[in-house]
């Protein structure tokens, strides 16, 4: 193991640091250059522990426990000069959350949530302060892969999605969080709820053939738009079993109306 006195020799950093030592799992978020076993960092003796972990790369909403020098401590603690700052990722599952809001570039991942049941606020044309202040004002949890948005003070509740492939991150999100799943529940547009309506106060929008082939369908309370059993059910029936073996399975589910 590289000591603090060693590490600090060979980088000229000795004087004025504190010594971080990541977990693995978060050496990622570190620049490649500082991705060892021990990184100095400057320090001035005025700095929290949380604005030296950030300064790294590291989003306190990815850091679990702390220790200085072998001793439990808080984000807005002062280290001494020369600890030793071992960084933890947090574990999962954390506190159960139930309502997210989505930054513009997890489109998909949005549907998917929606289309589990899960309470997602979503637009692809929301700005950083837009999220921001959404995720205060209605307690979502504000899922990102941007990792500056998530070291910002404005932040109430965030989580960093690893994840590139959609499938991924709903696995993802589902094993931190934990939300209550209720299939078939939202609209997938617009994160409204879902009820079943009778075929004839829907007729006038739906095309011929869906007419003829199609009898149970949905409307959403929020922006009307029609659900029904399409040709494409089986594949979203195929993403709420990847989320749970067992789901309801309402016949109305499958299309949707403009």
């Amino acid at each position: 193991m590289t000591s603090p006195t060693s590490e600090s020799t060979n980088s000229g950093a000795g004087h004025g640091s504190v010594f971080v030592r990541p977990a693995r799992e978060l050496l990622a978020f570190l620049a490649p250059r500082r991705r060892r076993e021990l990184v100095p960092v400057p320090y001035d003796g005025t700095a929290s522990l949380g604005h030296l972990v950030q300064s790294l790369g590291m989003p306190l909403t990815e850091v679990g426990r702390l220790l200085v020098d072998g001793v439990p401590a808080r984000a807005v603690d002062r280290p001494a000069e020369g600890a030793v700052v071992d960084v933890s990722p947090p574990r999962w599952p954390e506190e159960p959350g139930h309502r997210f809001v989505l930054d513009v570039h997890l489109g998909t991942l949005a549907r998917r949530m929606r289309l589990l049941g899960v309470d997602t606020a979503y637009r692809n044309d929301a700005t950083d302060d837009e999220l921001l202040t959404e995720s205060a004002r209605q307690r979502r949890v504000l899922l990102t892969r941007d990792r500056g948005l998530l070291c910002r003070r404005a932040l109430w509740r965030g989580a960093y999605v690893y994840g590139s492939d959609p499938a991924e991150q709903q696995a993802e999100v589902l094993a931190r969080f934990r939300p209550e799943l209720r299939p078939w529940s939202r609209c997938v547009s617009c994160n409204g709820t879902l009820s079943e309506v009778p075929k004839d106060e829907v007729a006038a929008r739906l095309e011929s053939g869906t007419r003829r082939c199609y009898d149970t369908f949905a409307r959403c309370v929020g922006c009307g738009r029609v659900f029904w059993r399409g040709a494409h059910g089986p594949g979203l029936r195929r993403i709420v079993e990847s989320a749970r073996h067992r789901s309801a399975w309402p016949e109305w589910w499958g299309g949707e109306s403009d």
